[in-house]
This record gives C-alpha cells, sequence and structure tokens, in this order.
C-alpha cells in the first residue's frame, strides 16, 4: 500500500479509492447525507468517523442515468469525463480530510441529457471538490471548538 504522499503526489485512480460496497452506498443515499449541485453535475457526500490510528480515506461513486443517456457508450463517456475531472483534482479533498481522520464517501451523479465539452465538466468538478473541500474544514473546526 502507497503511503498518503505518494499517492498524492501520482494522479491515480484505484480500486481501492472506488466506492464499491453496497452497504456503504445505502447509508450514503439513505442516511445523513449532504449534497450540492454545479449543474449539470450533483454530488451526495457523507463523512464517516474513524479511529484514530486508521488514515483518512475518500472513495468514490460516478453514476450516469439511463434516463438521459440511452445507450451504454454514451453513459461510459460521461462517466469517463467525470472520472479524470476527479483524478486530476482529487488532492483537494484528499488534503481537506487528512488531519481529521474521517472516512469520505462522495457520488457524483451526471443530471443532464446531453454532452458537455470535457473542460466543462473538469471545471464543474473541481469547482464541487473546492466546496466540499471548504465544508469539511468548516464543520471539522467548528466541531472541535464545541
Amino acid at each position: 500500500m502507497l503511503s498518503f504522499k505518494s499517492r498524492m503526489l501520482r494522479q491515480t485512480f484505484h480500486k481501492y479509492e472506488r466506492l464499491c460496497s453496497l452497504v456503504a452506498i445505502d447509508r450514503l443515499f439513505n442516511g445523513g447525507s449532504r449534497f450540492m449541485s454545479a449543474f449539470p453535475i450533483r454530488v451526495v457526500y457523507r463523512l464517516e468517523e474513524k479511529g484514530a490510528d486508521k488514515p483518512s480515506e475518500v472513495k468514490v461513486l460516478v453514476t450516469v442515468s439511463k434516463r438521459h443517456f440511452h445507450h451504454a457508450v454514451d453513459r461510459n463517456r460521461v462517466k469517463r469525463q467525470i472520472r479524470e475531472a476527479y483524478r486530476l483534482r482529487k488532492d483537494i479533498l484528499q488534503q481537506a480530510v487528512a488531519p481529521f481522520h474521517v472516512s469520505l464517501h462522495v457520488a457524483f451523479i451526471w443530471m443532464d441529457g446531453k454532452h458537455w465539452a470535457s473542460a466543462d465538466v473538469h471545471e464543474r468538478v473541481e469547482r464541487l471538490l473546492n466546496r466540499i473541500a471548504d465544508k469539511i474544514s468548516h464543520e471539522s473546526t467548528t466541531a472541535n471548538v464545541e
């Protein structure tokens, strides 16, 4: 397993960074989650406390509805754009959760029925990641003060 610094320097998106557990996905969508949008992407995220001996982690899920894109090739293209945008800017979230020993689960949901340019998708994903990081740091600092 790579250390946090070496993972942060390498812009990869490994299996252990993907949210695959059905229990975790169910908790993400059904219990105590927060959401925000930057059209055409909606983000649902959930923070979970971890023990002080365990490192922080960020796990991501990307979903595109069949209602918006009937052909799998179109859904896969949009998912690829979102994953690539996240891969390039994931250090924003990793740095935000690192000092707090929490697990962050994030779901990116595509909400539009048309394709967008990759540059626009990258800009929207980065905006959402920055907003999530700001919320995490704000919530964690106010929780530590109380």
